[in-house]
This record gives C-alpha cells, sequence and structure tokens, in this order.
C-alpha cells in the first residue's frame, strides 16, 4: 500500500471524536486558534504522514516545515515496515515462541514453549528454576506478563495447571549485570536497538534506553517506565530519561543512581549481536530488538518487528528540533 493509501486508511479509521479533543487541548495548552490548529494537523498528516497523536508528541505545532520534515512520523515508521519486512515472515519474529525458536542462540537462558509441551516437561522446567517469566506468545508493551516463584505455589501440578492450557513461553529468569540493576533492579532494562537491513548489510539506526519504575518488573514506555538516548558509537546514555509524562530524571527516582552518562557494559557486542541477528530472518528488514546485559554479555529479551517511532525523538530529546527521519531514510532507495 503507497502512502495516500495508508493515510486514506488512517484517516477512515480515525476516531474523529479523540481528534478534536486533541484540538480543545492543544488550543488550551498553546492558545493557538483551534480552526488553525486542526487544519495544520490535517496537513501534517497529509505531508509528513503524522496523525494527532505524533501532532501532539512532537509539538508540531512549534515547528517549521524544515524541522518537521525530519521527524519520522507513523506514516514514515509504516513506509519503512512496509517495504523492509515481508508480511509472511512477521509471525517468525511477533510470536514469542517462535522468536524464542529462532533467536535461542542470542537468549543464553533455559526457556520452553507451553503448547506442545507434556506435564513431564513442565515439572522438570520447574525444578530446574526456583523463578521464572511466563509470557504469552502474542503479548505487547510488557502486558500479561507474570514473574513466578514456585515456592509460593502449594504443588509443582498446582502451577501445572495454572499454565498447561495457556499459550506462553517460560523463561530462565536474566541475571542483570550489576552496573545497569544499580539503576533500577525490579526490572530488566534493556536498550532498543533498532536495525535496518539493506542490500545484506545490517545497519543499526537507533539506540534508547528502557528502564523500569514504579512496581513495574518491565521497562516498558507505556507501563510506567521511561526512556533515555544512548550514542550509537559509545554507549553512553545522553540525556535525562524521561517518562510519559514529560517528567525528566538525570537520576532514577527510586535508587538515586544517575542515568544521564552511564556507560554500557559490552557495548560494542551488542551492537554486533543485533547485527548479525539482523541476518537470521532477512525477510524482516526492519526490527527493533530488546537487549540486555548481564555479567557475561549482552543478552535477547525479544524483538519488535513493528518498531515504534515515537520514543526516538521526543521533543526534551531534540533541543534542536530535528528528528531522526534523514538517519533512516538515508538506508532506503
Amino acid at each position: 500500500m503507497g502512502r495516500i493509501g495508508y493515510l486514506f486508511k488512517v484517516i477512515k479509521k480515525m476516531d474523529k471524536t479523540a481528534m478534536l479533543r486533541k484540538v480543545k487541548y492543544l488550543h488550551e495548552k498553546t492558545g493557538k486558534n483551534s480552526v488553525f490548529l486542526f487544519f495544520d494537523m490535517v496537513w501534517c498528516g497529509l505531508r509528513y504522514g503524522a496523525g494527532y497523536i505524533d501532532y501532539d508528541l512532537y509539538e508540531m505545532y512549534n515547528l517549521n516545515a524544515k524541522q518537521r520534515n525530519t521527524y519520522i512520523t507513523r506514516g514514515r515508521n509504516n513506509t519503512i515496515y512496509k517495504k523492509l519486512n515481508q508480511t509472511e515472515y512477521i509471525p517468525q519474529i511477533e510470536s514469542k515462541d517462535n522468536f524464542d525458536t529462532n533467536f535461542d542462540k542470542y537468549l543464553k537462558r533455559d526457556w520452553m514453549k507451553t503448547q506442545g509441551s507434556d506435564k513431564e516437561q513442565f515439572i522438570e522446567f520447574f525444578k530446574r528454576h526456583d523463578q521464572f517469566m511466563a509470557k504469552p506468545i502474542d503479548g505487547a508493551c510488557g502486558k500479561r506478563i507474570e514473574k513466578i516463584t514456585v515456592a509460593e505455589w502449594s504443588s509443582l501440578d498446582e502451577l501445572y495447571d495454572h499454565l498447561k492450557d495457556q499459550k506462553m513461553v517460560l523463561e530462565e529468569m536474566i541475571i542483570q549485570h550489576p552496573d545497569v540493576a544499580a539503576i533500577y533492579p525490579k526490572a530488566i532494562n534493556t536498550v532498543r536497538t533498532v536495525t535496518m537491513l539493506v542490500d545484506g548489510e545490517a545497519h543499526v539506526v537507533a539506540t534508547y534506553f528502557r528502564i523500569g519504575n514504579g512496581d513495574h518488573y518491565v521497562d516498558n514506555f507505556n507501563s510506567e517506565g521511561m526512556v533515555a538516548p544512548v550514542d550509537e558509537n559509545t554507549g553512553i546514555v545522553l540525556q535525562p530519561a524521561i517518562d510519559k509524562k514529560k517528567n525528566l530524571y538525570e537520576v532514577h527516582p527510586q535508587t538515586g543512581t544517575k542515568i544521564q552518562g552511564f556507560r554500557f557494559p559490552f557495548w560494542e557486542e551488542a551492537l554486533a549481536m543485533c547485527k548479525e541477528a539482523a541476518h537470521v530472518i532477512p525477510q524482516m528488514g526492519y526490527v527493533g530488538w530488546d537487549v540486555a546485559f548481564t555479567p557475561d554479555g549482552p543478552v535477547f529479551v525479544e524483538a519488535n518487528d513493528f518498531p515504534g517511532h515515537d520514543i526516538y525523538q521526543l521533543p526534551e530529546h531534540t533541543p534542536d528540533k530535528i528528528g531522526v527521519w534523514p538517519k533512516f531514510k538515508q538506508y532506503l532507495k
């Protein structure tokens, strides 16, 4: 589907009421004329592929045409996705049981899938691991993930009955590198590393630190987590972290550990792992890898066949008002 077709599809599905609420919200926030905001929002959709959420998130009402044209929007992200990813191969990454099978080399931990496994396999897994993660094979944004402690169940049979009919993968707990755990120990904090595979060569186009917060044991931005940009060459966190409410953190609010300026261990190994993994399923040329860091090196937590575009260019992280579209675009012919 071309850009125009995609835009018409988006417009057809658009929540018009929500869009008008967004116009009202931005009018009250900025004092700008509502009619201007509405038509400017529509123009940004037609010209840059930006939805009303992009328009608000990137504060496009404060950007000139040249600046706007540097942002990767939902429409542009869709263009990359359609160009580099073949639909029939999406389940090989999207489904967690397929992902763990295809990228087992990079998981470096014990795991099993619930479907097709007999009771003996479950029981043996429970005996090997006092704690483990249970992840729905179709889960997203860290939702419906369970951290299971075997001792909290009255018997292994009871735990088996709880899990046997669920479509999940069970994974050994990741032991986080102490330097990364010091920032927030309740979650496995990861670096979202986006690769584009073009003409047989893998390129890293974005690296962002995703950090847990609150009482959550996931680092997802949509589950009260926070994000911060990482220098792709050095592995150093460049700016303060930000959460979805736009609070900025130079240090973690729960641990007091410094975020900005943190340097990741095993950084070169992490980049090399992502570039190598990008070749495993070359039909999926645009992937966001979630990389965790252990005392022995980097490992994959999961990957995203449709990498999000929002966290890479938040206004608080782009004071020069320049987005990442030029960097992404250079690899598209």
